[in-house]
Parts: structure tokens; sequence; C-alpha cells
């Protein structure tokens, strides 16, 4: 339950001016600590960060590399999947079998993994040596 109580506190601080869809994510790593990210928007779009991505640079900002669990929250009718570039980030730093837990603000929950947001993600055995 940390991990969702941690996505919606951080929710809370996104900056979401033009979509006002705020978008929070917290990351348990192997280490057991928890991250968190929110999204912030920019008005030269693309530029914004998604929160996931937010929640996984906080992680390595401070030194852990795997992660063990995700959980990403946002104010929608139903659970919303993470962005392909966010479950590319998520496979970098995620085993397959990495549970994430897609959910709303009301509390429905979706619960999946990295590997069925990202069937044959791209990781670093494919660059060879």
């Amino acid at each position: 339950m940390i991990l969702r109580e941690t996505a919606l506190a951080v929710r809370e601080n996104a900056h979401a001016p033009y979509s006002g869809f705020k978008v929070g994510a917290a990351i348990r790593a192997a280490s057991g600590k928890v991250y968190a990210g929110c999204n912030v928007e920019n008005a030269a779009y693309p530029e914004g960060t998604c929160a996931e991505a937010g929640a996984i640079a906080a992680m390595v900002a401070s030194g852990d590399r795997e992660i063990a669990e995700v959980y990403v929250v946002a104010d929608s009718h139903e659970p919303v999947p993470c962005c392909g570039g966010c479950r590319q980030k998520l496979a970098e730093f995620g085993g397959a079998a990495v549970p994430v837990t897609l959910a709303t603000v009301a509390g429905a929950e979706q619960v999946t993994s990295i590997a069925a947001l990202l069937p044959g993600a791209f990781v670093r055995d494919h660059m060879g040596d």
C-alpha cells in the first residue's frame, strides 16, 4: 500500500497546466527503497517528463539500478498504461516479471508486468558484447 500512497501524494505535485492530466508513479527498487515521480509538462511539447521517467531518474540518482515493483496512478475512468517510452525505460531497469500496477485515483487497479507492457523489449543483450 505504500506504493499507492506515495504515487497518490506525488501526483499532487505534477506540473500539468496544459493537459490537466496529473500522473504519479512510485517505484520500489530491489534495495527496498521507494522512489516517486510525477509528470512535468512543458509548453514546448514534447519536452515534458512522464511520472515513470521521473521516478526512474530519482532511483538512479540515488544509486539504485534495479526495479522490483511499479505503481502508476492517474485520475481517469480506467487505469492508463505507461507510454511506449516509459515502457522501454522500465524494461531497462526491471526484469520481465516485475509487477506493474496501473491505477485510478478512485481505486481501480490493473496488475500487469513489464513483459506484458512491452513484449519483445529491446535490451542490452541485443547490442552484443
